[in-house]
């Protein structure tokens, strides 16, 4: 038995979606890496592809997904009730490590999120 979760993308309260303008613009600069990224997060709805070599804790309650491409590409993300996982970041960056202020910045929005969306 699978257990199916349901993939959704982080909004600020004024409607932004951050992680769908980034994919947009992968998908205007690289097709290649936006249809691999695309594929992987096609994946998150089975519980099967939330450990590696596709996905990775940061912690904090934080994972990503992770593309090795031309560049790294990840897109950061958070498990919700009712088996979601919200979308909050996404980078592009030659190194392994997450740059501490993209880190930050998905910590941010995971609190907004919980804190707008999470009763």
């Amino acid at each position: 038995m699978t257990m199916e979760f349901t993939v959704e993308f982080y909004e600020t309260e004024a409607g932004k979606c951050p992680v769908r303008e980034f994919l947009d613009e992968l998908k205007a600069t690289d097709p290649d890496d936006f249809a691999a990224v695309l594929a992987g997060l096609a994946k998150l709805w089975n519980r099967q592809y939330h450990r590696e070599p596709l996905s990775k804790a940061l912690g904090n309650g934080l994972f990503e997904l992770r593309h090795v491409g031309k560049l790294n590409t990840r897109v950061m993300w958070f498990f919700m009730k009712q088996r979601k996982l919200i979308l909050v970041h996404g980078i592009r960056n030659k190194g392994r490590a997450i740059p501490a202020r993209d880190f930050a910045t998905a910590q941010a929005r995971m609190r907004d999120w919980q804190k707008r969306v999470q009763p």
